[in-house]
């Protein structure tokens, strides 16, 4: 018996995207699955119901999610929502285990079999999975247009008539693909880029695209790809030299983020009133409480001349491309579990689906 796919609108503030494309509706039909949409689900990611052709649109919520065999979402769906699913219904999304115990607590109740797909691991067969590079990316991008409508002054070196107006300095902190992407987009505008990581490995990556490499000599190289956590005299050496430093930057975008962990702090506040009058922080990590000990997230403003943002949920400012993205790297793992009939079986012997499962059978798996 083939599997039915839910896809619903999302109702998480400001949230944009769409888990379902037009593409990998056709895909997902192709394996002989059942789709059922929320009609308008996907008009928020500029795809119209027309777009998704074979799947059958409805205006009932509920029944659709009473349905569902499996529910794929960009971010959890209210418990509202969950307590309408059958029990061993399989959700997958950006599910954010650790922001929320109530949330894991419901899943386990309901019998739900939960994939958190920020919880895949880190491997080659991975990476066409991984929504968090693909989101990353556009968020990288969108960040550094942000700092750029937001700096008083241009990015490039121009010569004009009135003279020559010398590159904005850009720093950009932290470089895993928020950061590589960020300073790439930098570049393009024209600033005069540098990248900062405490992952000394990240330097060939960095010039590559044409930043400077800023090395403070403090490394912080962890497992997975990802930075540990400083000590206090690293951390307080760190942040002298990157004070100093600071005082002839521009514009700063922030990116630092360690896995399940509030960001860390590495703008303080003292560091900002150092800073030139005209300077502009972009905080990327505002979501887990920022890089900048004075962001506040989800607002712009002002302190002794210094603009910071604090935006949440970037990737959605680009919802279609980063919706045609996320899909894909859903259909991916999701198609792990079909068979050649459209049938659903959670292989527990594959890595993949074994490590991402947060809950399955009212067991927590983690």
């Amino acid at each position: 018996m083939s599997v039915t796919i839910a896809f619903v609108k999302e109702t998480a503030a400001g949230e944009r995207r769409a888990a379902l494309s037009p593409e990998t509706c056709k895909k997902l039909l192709a394996l002989k699955t059942k789709i059922v949409i929320e009609r308008g689900a996907g008009l928020t990611a500029h795809f119209t119901d027309d777009s998704y052709i074979g799947a059958e649109i409805s205006d009932n919520r509920d029944e659709i999610l009473a349905s569902a065999d499996v529910l794929i979402c960009v971010q959890t769906p209210p418990n509202s929502d969950l307590a309408k699913l059958k029990s061993g219904t399989v959700v997958m999304g950006l599910l954010a285990p650790h922001a929320d115990p109530a949330r894991v607590q419901s899943f386990i109740d309901k019998k739900i079999s939960a994939f958190p797909l920020e919880k895949l691991p880190r491997t080659t067969r991975a990476q066409a999975m991984d929504v968090l590079s693909s989101q990353a990316g556009m968020a990288g991008y969108k960040a550094v247009l942000m700092a750029a409508q937001l700096a008083p002054r241009f990015f490039p070196m121009l010569t004009t008539a009135a003279g020559t107006i010398r590159p904005s300095k850009v720093l950009i902190i932290g470089a895993g693909v928020a950061g590589l992407q960020a300073i790439a987009t930098a570049r393009r505008l024209g600033a005069q880029v540098e990248g900062f990581d405490v992952r000394p490995e990240t330097r060939e990556q960095i010039e590559s695209l044409g930043g400077k490499f800023l090395d403070l000599g403090v490394s912080a190289a962890g497992e997975g790809g990802y930075a540990r956590a400083l000590t206090d005299e690293e951390r307080a050496e760190q942040q002298r030299r990157l004070g100093e430093h600071l005082k002839n930057v521009d514009v700063i975008v922030t990116t630092a983020a360690i896995p399940g962990r509030p960001a860390p702090k590495i703008i303080t506040a003292t560091m900002v009133t150092n800073l030139k009058p005209g300077s502009v922080i972009v905080d990327l990590a505002a979501e887990t409480g920022g890089n900048c000990e004075l962001t506040k997230p989800g607002e712009n403003y002002e302190t002794n001349g210094v603009l910071i943002s604090g935006p949440l949920n970037l990737p959605s400012q680009g919802a279609m491309h980063a919706s045609e993205m996320y899909a894909r790297n859903v259909f991916n793992f999701l198609s792990l579990m079909i068979d050649k009939e459209g049938s659903f079986k959670l292989d527990w012997d594959d890595e993949l689906i074994a490590k991402t499962c947060l809950t399955h059978d009212g067991v927590n798996k983690s």
